[in-house]
């Protein structure tokens, strides 16, 4: 069959189907074209940012394990933030084809569901050319019939990388000492830093920028606040923080927030009144008040968050160019489908944001 297609054929195929062969010969020759210039000329790798981007940060993070953003510099948040931006351009609006993962493989322990984790990473392995693997307690009986460091040490041996969605935090400690790979943080019930980091790419490409942005969080203090709370700061970002009487954050990231704060000249203020942190804030930000393994407070902790739900008369007390993020899955009573679904909000642009950071991360700790 001939590639230019002004010569006949004589492969006895129907035309239709020809011109279908001919399309996907010529794409597969412009993808291994493209790989052999990448090959050649390396500097177009995104590998290589770890020689510093255009503001000439000297970072590198191969090896790196990520469980809190608290051990991650303002640089290489930075850093992290500005090569998600550039591979979402090169890959989502240019169609560049990156094969940085290939030959690599990923496994995914998740003891808890979620749709944007799973997808994000499984897609996002797979863009970059690697192979993502799906594990639940189910399929490797994970403290059933083998223990947690027996399991890490096997994929250790097998894969690249271990993204670890569990409840208890003190298990991805105990990975990070048996394992010889990185482990990153798919969520914990201390942590959320992977969703935090969309966050803030959703943030800096609709401001332009961060650093000044006062942040409002309204709701439960939980492990997606503890992982803006180590880490708005380092970006600039002032934090005003509503959490009912009973459900504030833990006292110790409490503390490393406040040291933060006056480390970086940032304002902090926690409050139990959901008007107060959001007045002046640019950005509106809550989450689940009942997280997974948590149902049976469901009423008592809907009692307690009376009040809390963001509706247009808490944005009223915002900034003009409020914004709203939620991490979902998202419940009415958390905030009100005129706010939800309003222009202001990011929602969807950060669940898609997910993948481009995470993409991120499995670059920067893998290669």
């Amino acid at each position: 069959i001939t590639v230019k297609g002004s010569e006949p054929y004589s492969d006895g195929l129907p035309a239709g189907l020809r011109e279908k062969v001919r399309k996907k010969m010529l794409f597969h020759l412009k993808n291994l074209y493209h790989i052999t210039k990448l090959t050649q000329n390396s500097k177009h790798l995104p590998r290589h940012f770890c020689r510093g981007p255009p503001n000439q940060m000297n970072v590198c993070l191969k090896g790196r394990d990520l469980l809190t953003l608290q051990n991650y510099t303002a640089d290489e948040l930075k850093y992290l933030l500005w090569v998600a931006s550039d591979l979402k351009q090169r890959i989502k609006d240019k169609g560049e084809y990156l094969p940085l993962m290939q030959g690599k493989s990923l496994a995914m322990i998740f003891e808890k569901r979620s749709t944007r984790t799973r997808l994000s990473a499984e897609t996002g392995f797979a863009l970059l050319g690697g192979h993502p693997s799906f594990l639940t307690k189910q399929d490797i009986h994970l403290g059933t019939n083998e223990s947690l460091t027996d399991t890490t040490r096997v994929l250790s041996s097998m894969t690249n990388a271990i993204l670890a969605r569990v409840y208890k935090h003190n298990d991805l400690d105990l990975m990070t000492k048996e394992a010889t790979i990185p482990i990153i943080n798919g969520l914990s019930d201390l942590y959320h830093p992977l969703q935090i980091l969309a966050d803030y790419l959703t943030l800096q490409e609709h401001y332009g920028g961060l650093n000044g942005l006062t942040i409002a969080w309204i709701g439960d203090g939980n492990n997606v606040l503890h992982s803006i709370m180590t880490s708005a700061a380092k970006l600039g970002m002032h934090l005003r923080i509503a959490t009912p009487k009973g459900f504030e954050p833990d006292l110790r990231i409490t503390k490393i927030t406040e040291q933060y704060s006056k480390e970086y000249g940032t304002r902090l203020l926690l409050t139990t009144d959901p008007l107060e942190a959001a007045n002046g804030a640019n950005v509106l930000v809550t989450d689940t008040w009942i997280s997974m393994g948590q149902e049976e407070e469901k009423r008592r902790r809907l009692k307690a968050f009376q009040g809390y739900q963001i509706t247009m008369q808490t944005v009223r007390s915002a900034a003009s160019n409020w914004t709203f993020l939620h991490c979902l899955p998202r419940k009415p009573e958390e905030v009100d489908d005129e706010v939800f679904y309003s222009p202001r909000s990011l929602v969807f642009q950060e669940a898609e944001n997910r993948k481009w950071t995470i993409m991120v991360k499995m670059e920067a700790n893998i290669i």
